[in-house]
């Protein structure tokens, strides 16, 4: 891998989507150190950062030096960027605590302990904070005419509504973190979502006015799915990288179910795959799509990368779980997140003095099959199954042996109709 050939390894993955006069150029003749800042909303990033988190390891897998920039001064504010409201204002606590979440996420991502070029997580609040408004209105906001402010998208797109004086501001703040990153850390370049082309054009212009150093800025596609859909927004809400917040297997199962007009785009954006070996799944989707290789080798690669092969080897498996696989080893809360979207029910043992129910009323009680002699019929013909094993008896006992630690039954009718039952 020649650390010169970063720009070209952008372009062949389709992350480019604007770039400043000769950043092409600086980028493959010499080694430099470029940012991207992360905006501290929340304790995790989700799957919408993961462009800009990946573009920023490869930049340092050539051999380049990366900062990962945390807004804990910028996240008092708020970047309009993108956004049709002020966003709510967190507190200084708030901030620290999200800062320490991603921080952790990064470094599964950036290597900080390279012996040439180790990654950096800077906090802008170490040198925003400090500054009096008297010292940036001068030394800052005097580079700025507001015709100047008015022209970017950012602010354009929200006057209509209203824009308060706060998130007006922000540029100049983010202008200023890449003039402070410039001068002090010898950073040539800022890197980020197409929504940050303005804030990142009023740091180059900051940084000539101020200095006479080199630098440049990059953009990357926002990432949208082929329908247009938000990347990274599901039915069931965000797609978080925190296990804590988006389990292992929702987060595999969102991958598994890539679009196939998606996968080989997605890929490209987020996994370390090579172009021959995307050019191979590419040329397999086309021929075979409905075997779903590219997807999965989509999921098995990302799921890795966040999680580790441990979590992804037990997601994996609870994704068989649904074509029959073998429940045992997984725990309760797993069988819960698998099977969340299914019917359920609760019931009790307790209302039983022998502790244990027929099968055949079990269902019935449990509005899973309500005719006891369809149960039976059911039964006898192999087609129920309990926690993925078959039912062979239709005078079967069930009791509190049948659960899943003591929580929970999952009752199958046929190959695919799930059923949960929460024990209480």
């Amino acid at each position: 891998m020649a650390s010169d050939n970063i720009f070209e390894e952008f372009k062949w993955r389709d992350v480019v989507f604007d770039y400043t006069n000769e950043a092409d150029k600086f980028l493959t003749e010499n080694k430099t150190t470029a940012y991207i800042g992360f905006d501290p909303t929340a304790e995790s990033l989700h799957v919408g950062s993961l462009l800009p988190i990946m573009c920023l390891a490869r930049l340092q897998k050539f051999g380049h030096t990366p900062i990962a920039l945390v807004g804990g001064g910028t996240g008092m504010i708020g970047d309009p960027s993108g956004k049709t409201a002020e966003r709510q204002l967190l507190t200084l606590e708030k901030i620290e605590e999200n800062i320490l979440g991603i921080r952790n996420q990064l470094s599964r991502f950036l290597d900080f302990d390279a012996p040439n070029n180790k990654a950096q997580i800077l906090n802008n609040a170490t040198w925003l904070r400090p500054i009096t408004l008297m010292d940036f209105l001068r030394d800052i906001g005097k580079h700025f005419t507001t015709n100047y402010m008015r022209s970017k998208e950012s602010v354009k797109k929200r006057e209509e509504d209203g824009i308060s004086f706060t998130e007006f501001s922000y540029m100049l703040l983010q202008g200023y973190d890449f003039y402070y990153l410039n001068e002090k850390f010898n950073c040539s370049i800022q890197m980020g979502g197409s929504d940050q082309w303005g804030n990142i054009v009023a740091g180059l212009d900051l940084i000539s006015k101020k200095t006479n150093n080199k630098a440049f800025g990059l953009t990357f596609p926002l990432v949208t799915s082929s329908t247009g859909v938000k990347f990274g927004k599901t039915e069931s809400g965000t797609i978080w990288l925190d296990k804590n917040l988006t389990s292992p297997y929702k987060f595999y199962q969102f991958w598994l179910n890539t679009a196939d007009d998606d996968v080989i785009k997605y890929l490209k954006y987020f996994s370390w795959l090579d172009q021959a070996a995307i050019a191979e799944l590419e040329q397999e989707t086309k021929i075979n799509p409905d075997k779903r290789i590219a997807q999965k080798v989509l999921a098995e690669e990302i799921t890795i990368t966040v999680h580790g092969e441990d979590l992804f080897n037990r997601a994996k498996a609870a994704s068989q779980i649904l074509f029959g696989g073998d429940m045992n080893g997984l725990t309760a809360e797993e069988i819960k997140d698998i099977f969340s979207d299914v019917p359920s029910s609760k019931f009790s043992f307790d209302e039983y003095e022998s502790k244990s129910i027929g099968i055949c009323d079990f269902l019935a009680k449990n509005q899973i099959i309500p005719s006891k002699a369809e149960s039976r019929r059911l039964i006898d013909s192999g087609g129920i199954y309990f926690n993925n094993e078959k039912m062979p008896l239709s005078n079967a006992q069930i009791t509190r042996e049948n659960t899943i630690e003591g929580k929970y039954i999952v009752v199958r009718k046929g190959k695919k109709s799930f059923f949960l039952v929460e024990i209480v």
